[in-house]
């Protein structure tokens, strides 16, 4: 009994390469429709929060029935802190939309902001000596 042939997966010398997949055009490149945009984000009218990409946002209750897909999304996603820039992210929604989608559940009580958290910016001088010190004895 004969083993069965594989077969190349790259093209051999006697073969011609296969064709290149077609590229994607500008068109599909581009984000959602933008009314889609409009009907997630609502009218948008009012005031919004005072958000920024670095904001962090926890959630404080669970997605209520009455939450639309989006909400429910960023709510499931903030069970542990993210910042609005990886919520933009994960959600492939632009800031502005997000930024809307926020302010409502910060009405609704649903999430809570929080400023980032930041760091001094020199390290304590006796923190580093005693880094070096450990350092230097291994």
């Amino acid at each position: 009994m004969t083993p069965p042939r594989r077969q190349r997966r790259s093209p051999g010398p006697d073969r011609p390469a296969a064709p290149a997949p077609p590229r994607a055009t500008a068109k599909e490149d581009e984000l959602p429709n933008p009314e889609r945009l409009f009907v997630i984000g609502g009218e948008g009218g009012g005031e919004r929060a005072d958000i920024d990409l670095v904001t962090l946002i926890v959630a404080r209750a669970d997605p209520p029935v009455s939450a639309t897909p989006e909400e429910a999304a960023l709510l499931r996603l903030c069970a542990a802190p993210l910042s609005v820039a990886e919520l933009s992210a994960y959600l492939s929604l632009p800031f502005s939309v997000v930024t809307v989608l926020l302010t409502d559940l910060l009405a609704k009580e649903l999430v809570q902001a929080r400023a980032p958290i930041v760091r001094q910016k020199v390290a304590d001088r006796n923190l580093l000596e005693a880094v070096m010190h450990g350092l230097q004895k291994l």
